[in-house]
């Protein structure tokens, strides 16, 4: 993904190490409330309007970007390629530069902070092999989905690498799965944590990121345009630019400022 594009079909990807690793907990506290100060939220720890713009969609922080690359191009299907092959090389790379990028705030994101797997007014429950719903906090979430998806992905008879060997049946269904529980990941990082991502200076890879994973999934229908409407305003600014028609962006207005009054399970 971000710096490493995609690897080839059968490779295996190379993270990037994680940027500005000598920055101390306490710098990046000190910077968060720099950007706090910057910000129109409310002071004293009150909770903010529902109006309020989120500070994400600032024009200033989503035109940051660490390259300008035509990521639609880079998501189509090269000729000759298998698309499940395809399929594979792209899910695993995002899995690991999701991971990547949630490892950065992780610090910040605790029990006590996100008491619940949030993102803006939707909350998101973790079922187990069982389907049971679980309540939990949003490490506990993130932790399931990189465990979950870490077993799938380093599984043979599911993301196969030797050659001859074949794709389960279910491969598809299974990347649809992965990707829906790797955009709640990315989602929560906006919503939770974007002021410690910009304390970081790391909102410009966020934002390729971010950008890089809705092309792909809308490139192979692989997520249900449902489930990302809680982030529909920010796909709309980023991938604009990026020759992406908005899939469900004029629902998603509408849904969004519907649910401003309520909290949304999923």
């Amino acid at each position: 993904m971000v710096g490493d594009h995609c690897s080839l079909p059968g490779e295996r990807p190379v993270l990037a190490q994680s940027p500005k690793p000598g920055l101390s907990c306490k710098m990046v506290l000190q910077a968060v409330g720099k950007v706090l100060r910057k910000s129109k939220g409310k002071p004293n720890g009150k909770k903010p309007a529902p109006e309020e713009k989120k500070l994400y969609l600032e024009p200033e922080y989503t035109k940051s970007r660490i390259t300008d690359f035509e990521f639609k191009e880079l998501v189509m299907l090269p000729r000759e390629i298998d698309l499940n092959e395809w399929l594979a090389s792209n899910t695993t790379t995002f899995f690991h530069h999701i991971n990547l990028q949630y490892s950065t705030i992780s610090e910040f994101c605790t029990g006590e902070s996100c008491q619940t797997m949030a993102v803006c007014n939707t909350q998101y429950y973790w079922y187990d092999e069982r389907g049971k719903k679980i309540k939990c906090t949003a490490p506990q979430y993130v932790d399931f989905v990189m465990s979950s998806v870490q077993k799938l992905v380093t599984d043979e008879d599911v993301f196969p690498t030797k050659y001859g060997k074949e794709f389960p049946n279910s491969f598809e269904s299974l990347v649809k799965k992965i990707c829906k529980y790797l955009f709640h990941v990315l989602a929560h990082i906006y919503s939770s944590h974007f002021k410690e991502t910009l304390a970081l200076e790391l909102h410009g890879h966020l934002n390729t990121l971010y950008t890089h994973f809705i092309l792909f999934i809308r490139e192979f229908n692989l997520v249900d345009p449902k489930e990302t409407t809680v982030m529909d305003d920010l796909t709309e600014v980023l991938c604009s630019s990026s020759g992406s028609s908005s899939n469900g962006s004029g629902n998603g207005s509408s849904n969004s400022a519907g649910a401003q009054n309520h909290v949304k399970e999923r």
